[in-house]
């Protein structure tokens, strides 16, 4: 009797020893495609918000971007539609703080629309974040452009010393770089949530904390972002 338990004791050990040496592979890659999600996005963002300064003519102001407490960029988000369209995208935010901008974290924007739209179509859109309302809102769990907060069409290039009191007093300002032809589409309406699997996968911190400064130095693999924004 004794040798029995004492058998099913080491097959116990034996069977969770390599249940062990399976799943090590597995969650050493499932972090890796974590990491590896993180520096694209990073990349991404940070690409596009490049390409976008770089026209002087048509480049959102600097004199804005000197004022943004933060700014979110999603690269190549999907928009789709016949009659009810909807988008669908991953992109990055990262926070002014006194020693430069912040690690970035990683957000979700989707949303749907209705009217007379048809097509397919990715843009670029870039988001500035100009007060603490607009940034409360975005350290929420959930917030909806237009809805909870106000928010309006910035202007690019030489337009900035023509904006209006409605745009130099918004609480996010949005811009978008389209890649094709698209009918009918508006970013009201929109839904920014944090990604907090790949928050914490990669961090070990939810977007809020992120941005909050719970990152005391920004990891070399999603550096770029920050970096990028630095130089404007």
């Amino acid at each position: 009797m004794i040798y029995l338990f004492q058998w099913r004791v080491l097959y116990t050990l034996g069977l969770m020893l390599a249940l062990c040496l399976v799943a090590a592979p597995s969650f050493a890659q499932q972090k890796g495609k974590r990491a590896n999600d993180a520096r694209r996005h990073s990349a991404d963002a940070a690409k596009a918000f490049d390409e976008i300064m770089a026209v002087p003519d048509n480049a959102i102001p600097k004199e804005l971007v000197d004022k943004a407490q933060a700014i979110a960029v999603f690269p190549g988000v999907v928009k789709a539609a016949f009659i009810v369209g909807g988008r669908e995208g991953k992109g990055v935010i990262s926070r002014r703080t006194a020693a430069g901008w912040s690690a970035p974290a990683f957000f979700n924007l989707s949303g749907g629309s209705l009217g007379a739209q048809v097509g397919a179509d990715k843009t670029d859109y870039v988001l500035l974040i100009m007060n603490e309302n607009g940034l409360n809102k975005l350290l929420a769990d959930k917030f909806e452009l237009g809805g909870e907060v106000g928010i309006t069409a910035g202007p690019v290039g030489r337009e900035a010393s023509a904006a209006t009191d409605a745009q130099l007093s918004a609480e996010i300002l949005t811009y978008s770089r389209s890649k094709g032809a698209f009918i009918g589409a508006a970013l009201k309406g929109t839904t920014i949530t944090p990604d907090n699997n790949l928050n914490e996968a990669f961090y070990g911190l939810r977007g809020s904390d992120v941005l909050n400064g719970g990152v005391n130095s920004t990891p070399s693999a999603v550096a770029i972002y920050p970096q990028t924004l630095g130089r404007y």
